[in-house]
Formats: C-alpha cells, structure tokens, sequence
C-alpha cells in the first residue's frame, strides 16, 4: 500500500496507516441518523460528533456523486461510530475510517480495514485545500471508508489521485486539537480521538 512520504512535487498517500496488511471488516448496522430537510442541491451536510467536538463538514454530490453516495449510506448506517482518528501527520492530514480501530487487538493492522467492498476512482474536481475531504485508498479504484482532512493547502503537494468530495466548514478548530496530539512512530495518536455519532442531512 502507498504510503505519505513528503516529495517537492509529489506526495504518495496510503490507508495503511498503521500497518500494511489487508482486512476489511463489516459494521454491525445501527439504527440510521439520516435527517430529510431542505439543504442546497448537490451538497449534503454530515456532521462528525467526537469526544474532542463537533466536526461539521458539506459533502458535493454533483462533484463526486459515487463517493458521497458511499460515504452517506455507511455514516446513515452507524458505519463510523466507535471508530478511531488512526492517522495524523502535522502539517498534512488527519485519517480516520478503519472499522479495525475499534478493537484494540487489531492495533498493528490499523489502517489496513475496509467496510468489505471497494469502489471506483472519480475525476477529482477542485483542490486539496485545508478543510478538504478526500479518499484514501490502496491504488487506483480501491476507495473504501477511510478518508483524511487536509490540515493544509496541499495543491501541487498531492497527486489528483485521491477522490475529493467534500470540505469542513466548521470545527477545524477540533480538526486542529486533533492534529496536535502526542503520536506514535506508526503516526497513531496515542490519545484515542472516537467518532461518537454521525448525523447526515440531505
């Protein structure tokens, strides 16, 4: 699996985490946080309720409608409940989306867990700027649960190889706390940072 190395011109990055090996995991389903209101066309709101606070983020399904409809089902589904922040490298991105956070006996395959099916690569339409949401993935067409959060401008850092779907527009300051936690040499927060709940509006 690729990896985040800093390059001048290019940057590779991978959902390995902390580990390399491959496991994907299914989610017991829970009952949904789905809400039906008027929200903009094309944009769906999802809110990522943390221990360290909100994480208020606008999904564009006119820009990547595959990914959003991918990550709204899961999130509706309590896909993402319980799990754990397993990644942050300061500067870059925070990474969350391994069902195999929450089991601490997983812990050295953290970063390898998937919700047991994959799917296709989109054209990626816009930048990877601070806030930006985007899929990390094993190569191309392996988009899974995991994303990350770009915790700076990272246009030019990045290959266009990730698909981007979304941004936050409240809570960096949470994203932020996030970042500035104590890691380990694996880049996992020695702090458990947990997704508390997920609420989606459409």
């Amino acid at each position: 699996m690729r990896r985040v190395f800093a390059m001048s011109l290019m940057v590779l990055f991978t959902v390995a985490a902390c580990a390399t090996s491959k496991g994907p995991s299914e989610a017991k389903p829970v009952e949904s946080q789905e809400k039906k209101v008027a929200v903009e066309p094309g944009v769906v709101k999802m809110t990522l309720t943390t221990n360290l606070g909100d994480i208020e983020m606008e999904l564009y399904s006119d820009k990547a409608p595959k990914t959003v409809e991918n990550i709204t089902k899961l999130a509706s589904g309590g896909f993402y409940e319980g799990i754990l922040f397993h990644r942050v490298v300061p500067g870059f991105v925070i990474q969350v989306g391994d069902p195999l956070t929450k089991d601490p006996s997983q812990k050295a395959r953290w970063g390898s867990g998937g919700p047991g099916f994959r799917f296709d690569d989109e054209p990626v339409k816009g930048e990877y700027e601070r806030g930006a949401l985007a899929m990390a993935n094993a190569g191309p067409n392996t988009n899974g649960s995991q994303f990350f959060i770009c915790l700076a401008n990272l246009s030019g850092r990045l290959p266009k190889q990730y698909n981007l779907f979304g941004k936050v527009v409240n809570g960096m300051d949470v994203v932020d706390k996030i970042a500035a936690l104590p890691r380990d040499a694996r880049d996992c927060p020695t702090t458990d940072v947990k997704i508390e709940k997920v609420t989606v509006v459409k």
